[in-house]
């Protein structure tokens, strides 16, 4: 086979890469291009090549003024526009391709994250469960990467302690539950807090409490856990900006509620 042919599998590994990846870190030497690159038997400088053009066609980079290079890209474009269209299909999809070329299966590799799907659930409905773990997953893992694997309010860099927070629940709308512009990456404390509408956002990005939360001033756990993040912006994304249409809906459906 003519190696300067890319197949399906790699363009569509590429994808999932670039989607992992802040726009500042898609070079030759980051050892997630390294590894991917090593799992489809191309260069580290192919790979990169790819991801840059794959930021041709990202239109929340646009938005920011960052054009990729969309020179021989072609084909990027074709499953951008794929992914675009229906983000839970290409994303599970290409984790299944990673999977396979890592050697093993979607199930094996998400083992923790659907044990606890119960047994008797088979068929469609287990294959729809499986998929949206899975899509949960990589959900977490590109918000993540995008706030540089830190709470956007506290800067608490422990992975276990992170969450990548909803701004419109999953179940709200199944448009946007994969959209990185629907993410934030808070600490448990703070993702609880965001989801129970005990705090928001304006449109600058500044926190807001709620009444609730300010009846406990004074109160130690307050002076020390709660009132540091008062007013404080969130740090700004590396590459997909929250909307501030999505911040609205939380003010208005589940902030003070």
């Amino acid at each position: 086979m003519n190696k300067n042919l890319w197949t399906k599998d790699e363009m569509i590994l590429v994808l999932n890469l670039y989607l992992k990846t802040p726009f500042g870190k898609m070079y030759a030497g980051n050892i997630d291009v390294i590894k991917i690159a090593h799992l489809i038997g191309r260069t580290p400088n192919a790979v990169a090549l790819r991801l840059v053009n794959y930021a041709s066609y990202d239109p929340q980079l646009k938005q920011r003024g960052i054009s990729g290079m969309s020179h021989g890209g072609k084909k990027c474009e074709e499953y951008w526009n794929e992914f675009a269209n229906d983000p839970e299909k290409l994303l599970y999809e290409s984790e299944r391709i990673l999977a396979q070329y890592e050697g093993t299966s979607v199930e094996k590799k998400f083992e923790k994250e659907l044990r606890d799907i119960p047994s008797d659930i088979i068929g469609e409905t287990k294959i729809s469960q499986v998929k949206t773990r899975v899509n949960q997953n990589i959900f977490r893992q590109i918000i993540l990467a995008n706030y540089d694997y830190k709470c956007a309010l506290s800067g608490i860099d422990i992975p276990e302690l992170l969450v990548a927070s909803h701004i419109i629940p999953w179940s709200e709308n199944e448009k946007e539950r994969l959209n990185p512009q629907n993410g934030i990456c808070l600490s448990s404390l703070y993702d609880k807090a965001f989801d129970q509408g005990l705090i928001s956002f304006d449109n600058s990005y500044k926190v807001l409490f709620s009444e609730r939360l300010s009846s406990n001033v004074g109160k130690d756990y307050y002076d020390k856990y709660i009132l540091p993040i008062y007013g404080k912006s969130l740090t700004e994304a590396r590459k997909y900006a929250v909307n501030p249409l999505f911040l609205e809906w939380h003010r208005d459906c589940i902030f003070n509620k």
